[in-house]
């Protein structure tokens, strides 16, 4: 097969190498074309009370030749910048964006989310040092705990509730008869316990509360208490003895079907009960073992009383605070006078008040306590032998931790005093801290016998030899 040469005058390569450039030009253009359909445009879609509109023109700057198109995120903007690798500057008119819209998506800045109020949780907080407030009412049922200084009962129920009621109730079963035919509760006891009432019930209105004084059965006046006043609990001390703990246990089983909480705390002892190294039912059963199991455990510190407490709930009956009973009232006789002469106890006045003042002298007694032939501090003498404080103690004018930090306060004044170098124990002072441990002993044992559970355990004793 021959294969023929043909040659091209100057004009005809002219001609076709003009139709060539012709063709590639065409071809550029319609690449050109189909580049820019592909490029994305953002869209902005909120929805706003009012429509926002788009600018008419958005710039897009291309670059570089021959590279394949790689499209880049584009950012709702007016003014938007793509880097592309085709080349040149183009100005596009901005197509409808692809992206579907949710109608039903609202925008944080919508028109009716706007219009819609916030809804804030009611403030419980307090801006006393207890803390946040988590009820609305607390009863705080006084017993023998007739203070305000070193009551956790009390300063728990301030520090967790936006009211308080405070209630003393006189029950009738204390001062009834006992089977063999004696007061239960004599009328010089009572009488005291009369002044103490009345001295709390000052104590409290100073500080912005009250007292609610009722005769009657508790189990039944605290649930009437609570149901008037939306009590969501009541805050008290437990006591040791048989029938107290029975009037516990019918109090809280009374409270709990009308659904208000009971919560008991223990401030009767020197040494707090959840501090003793033994369970209660495996107490000693003799003053020397308790002794010597308690040596080591720490004194609890004291709470100081409020300056201020949480004022008297809000309701829709009014709570009568009561008069404070008389003798009469009580079922027993006035005090008479034993052949035109006061009896010797009849001089002593029940209420705190008076209980920090017999304290408060008898730590300067200790202080002024004459010295012997040797140099040494008397621990006994004449008619101060004794502090005389144990009756305020018994009905909780006084705590046993006050009397504890009060007489190291005198032992540490005295110490610094003495200028032989004389000891603590030569102040005359150690002695009343055996006989709060002594009181500690007889409380925690009674307690522990008091209970269904403990009635089959060996009696307790004296005797430090016995056996625990």
């Amino acid at each position: 097969m021959e294969n023929h040469h043909v040659t091209l005058s100057p004009e005809k390569q002219q001609q076709q190498q003009q139709e060539v450039d012709q063709q590639m030009q065409q071809q550029e253009q319609e690449h050109h074309h189909d580049a820019t359909a592909l490029l994305p445009f953002g869209s902005l879609s909120l929805s706003l009370s009012s429509a926002v509109s788009l600018p008419k023109t958005t710039i897009v700057t291309l670059s570089s030749p021959t590279a394949s198109f790689k499209p880049a995120f584009v950012s709702a903007t007016p003014n938007l910048t793509i880097r592309s690798s085709l080349s040149s500057s183009l100005y596009l008119n901005p197509a409808p964006s692809p992206i579907r819209r949710n109608s039903a998506l609202k925008s944080a800045f919508s028109s009716a989310t706007i219009a819609t109020p916030l809804r804030h949780r009611p403030d419980n907080s307090d801006s006393s040092p207890g803390g946040v407030c988590g009820r609305r009412t607390t009863i705080v049922w006084f017993r023998n705990d007739l203070r305000v200084h070193d009551n956790e009962a009390l300063s728990s129920a301030d520090s967790e509730s936006l009211s308080l009621l405070p209630v003393y109730v006189f029950d009738p079963r204390d001062y009834g008869k006992s089977p063999s035919g004696f007061d239960r509760t004599g009328p010089y006891r009572a009488t005291f316990v009369l002044q103490a009432v009345a001295d709390l019930r000052q104590s409290l209105k100073k500080r912005g509360s009250d007292l609610v004084v009722r005769i009657g059965r508790p189990e039944k006046v605290l649930v009437e208490l609570a149901r008037n006043v939306g009590a969501e609990a009541v805050f008290a001390h437990r006591e040791v003895a048989h029938e107290e703990v029975k009037t516990e246990a019918a109090v809280e089983a009374a409270l709990a079907e009308e659904g208000v909480e009971t919560k008991w705390f223990w401030g009767s002892t020197l040494f707090h009960l959840d501090d003793l190294p033994f369970k209660l039912e495996e107490m000693p059963a003799n003053y020397g073992g308790f002794r010597d199991k308690v040596k080591n455990v720490k004194v609890r510190k004291t709470i100081e009383a409020s300056d201020r407490l949480k004022g008297l709930p809000v309701s829709n009956e009014d709570i009568e605070p009561g008069r404070i009973p008389t003798l009469t009232d009580l079922g027993l006789n006035p005090i008479s006078s034993q052949g035109g002469k006061p009896a010797a106890n009849a001089s002593l006045v029940g209420g705190e008040t008076e209980a920090l003042k017999k304290l408060k002298n008898f730590a300067a007694e200790c202080q002024a306590k004459p010295t012997n032939k040797d140099g040494k501090k008397e621990n006994i003498y004449g008619a101060n032998f004794s502090c005389k404080i144990s009756p305020w103690l018994a009905v909780g004018c006084l705590s046993p931790r006050y009397i504890f930090d009060e007489v190291k306060k005198t032992v540490s004044a005295v110490s610094a005093s003495l200028k032989n170098g004389a000891s603590s124990a030569d102040t005359g002072t150690n002695w009343l801290m055996f006989e709060l441990l002594w009181r500690d002993f007889f409380r925690f044992v009674t307690r522990k016998y008091s209970s269904a559970k403990s009635l089959s355990s060996t009696p307790a004793t004296a005797c430090a030899g016995a056996h625990a």
